[in-house]
């Protein structure tokens, strides 16, 4: 593991590090940051507040306009279905459907501006979930990860934080891969250039099932294409993952055993049948750790939590996810994305307000007050940094795609969308730039991905300084941009 590294850059180091960009910046990023005050980077507020992150991700998308952003004066065609209701916030309005959240709206902060500038699904993940905005060189975008792809943010924080607690995996993603309704996997969220043996660990907590049933099953569940349903609904079950013990194994006959790998699902086989001896041994030994450690155990137990806990969070996949976001980063993982909703979940193209109304927005808002409620209630939520966000936001004009849905929806819009930042070194009850009156372009203070990448890395006290380095040691800056200063 490296942590902080920072080496001095020789000049033949430089001369190696140029097939991949200048110390893995082109020259403008290079010039931005030379020209940055350091000093004054290090001291904004919330440095290093954050011991953990959760990172929910929206898969498909959220519509801006009608979730944090709301446009009641637009045209009819732009405003959507639903209205505008007060929060906590004097000022801060958001979507009647979400009321949980607006009723702790004090404690979370809405950043309106971040763009980027592609409109396609495979891209989109990839720029959010690394926080780089800018494709690397033989990024081929057809859902197949690769060496050459920029790390994931979860890579980069599992490199470059210590480990918290025992073997734990440092960065943990969960119930599922992103896997695409085609069967692809989606990139984004691997080591890349860092190695196979920095990807995160996968907790395949709801195995991959009928990619045209999609939502927050098994409460909510909805077809993707209402004119052509499938014969039956997602018969898929959440369950933790398998971590019983072998038949005839004990604690004690548990050192060495490579075959423990097998009890985890999906933890056998690397993306790109490319993993090393370094990678596959710690796999193997966050295998055992998470057979053996009763905390770790409990936490991914969650479909048999109390039925009050049950009750709180939601008997279904959004709410499991964060009930065991929770109790990971509690346990000590550094870092859990969670993917709320997979086979783009949220790309809402067709019935867009019915399934927002009904399927989207109940669970998210449930689960997600539970867990700031929960987090708060065991002094967590000072120290845990939470951040939601998709791929990107939604057209501002509503449209039908006649021959697949009933009715109307919204189209992919890179260029804004709402991002939610809540714990961990951020202001409660703020809101950070502004759309233009139909939620299509940044009014004000525009962000990137590197934005939010950097606030993250910020929060968690990783200096403006660090590096990671890439398979063949060459140092790359970890930061691309400055945090957003406005939430800190």
């Amino acid at each position: 593991m490296s942590v902080y590294r920072h080496p001095q850059f020789s000049r033949r180091i430089a001369v190696q590090a140029g097939a991949v960009g200048l110390l893995g910046l082109g020259m403008n990023h290079h010039q931005s940051l030379q020209a940055a005050d350091v000093k004054a980077f290090n001291s904004l507020p919330g440095f290093g507040k954050a011991k953990s992150l959760i990172y929910i991700f929206l898969s498909g998308g959220l519509a801006q306009q009608d979730s944090f952003d709301l446009k009641p004066d637009a045209p009819d065609d732009v405003r959507g279905e639903f209205n505008p209701a007060s929060t906590k916030t004097p000022g801060t309005q958001i979507c009647e459907h979400l009321p949980g959240l607006a009723s702790i709206s004090d404690k979370w902060s809405m950043c309106r501006s971040l763009t980027h500038p592609t409109n396609g699904h495979t891209l989109g993940h990839f720029f959010m979930l690394t926080g780089r905005s800018e494709a690397p060189a033989g990024f081929q975008g057809d859902r197949k990860p690769r060496p050459t792809d920029w790390p994931s943010i979860s890579s980069i924080v599992g490199d470059a934080l210590p480990a918290r607690y025992n073997n734990l995996p440092p960065s943990v993603v969960l119930p599922e891969r992103l896997v695409h309704w085609s069967g692809g996997v989606i990139p984004g969220a691997y080591g890349g250039l860092m190695g196979s043996n920095r990807d995160p660990f996968f907790i395949e907590a709801s195995p991959y099932g009928d990619p045209m049933w999609r939502g927050a099953y098994p409460e909510y569940t909805y077809p993707n294409q209402s004119k052509k349903p499938p014969a039956k609904a997602d018969a898929r079950v959440y369950q933790a993952p398998n971590l019983t013990l072998p038949h005839g194994m004990n604690s004690r006959r548990l050192g060495g055993r490579l075959g423990l790998l097998n009890t985890l699902d999906g933890q056998r086989e690397k993306l790109e049948n490319s993993a090393n001896v370094l990678g596959y041994d710690s796999n193997r030994q966050q295998a055992i750790s998470l057979l053996t450690d009763h905390k770790i155990r409990h936490a991914v137990d969650v479909t048999n939590a109390d039925e009050k806990t049950q009750e709180r969070y939601g008997a279904n996949s959004f709410g499991w996810s964060l009930l065991m976001a929770k109790r990971l980063v509690k346990a000590g993982v550094n870092m859990v994305q969670v993917n709320l909703g997979n086979n783009e979940t949220w790309d809402t193209h067709g019935n867009a307000f019915y399934r927002l109304k009904e399927k989207l927005f109940p669970p998210t808002d449930r689960a997600l007050c539970a867990l700031m409620n929960d987090l708060e209630a065991d002094g967590l939520l000072d120290e845990t940094l939470i951040v939601m966000a998709g791929e990107f936001g939604r057209t501002p004009k509503i449209s039908l795609l006649s021959d697949v849905f009933d009715d109307p929806g919204r189209d992919h819009w890179g260029a804004v969308q709402s991002v939610f930042f809540a714990g961990g070194g951020i202001q409660g009850g703020r809101v950070i730039g502004s759309s233009d009156k139909i939620a299509a372009y940044p009014a004000s203070d525009p962000q990137t991905p590197e934005n939010m990448a950097a606030t993250m890395y910020h929060c968690l006290g990783i200096p403006q300084t660090a590096a990671w380095h890439d398979e063949e040691e060459r140092p790359h800056h970890i930061y691309h941009a400055s945090p957003i200063e406005g939430l800190l």
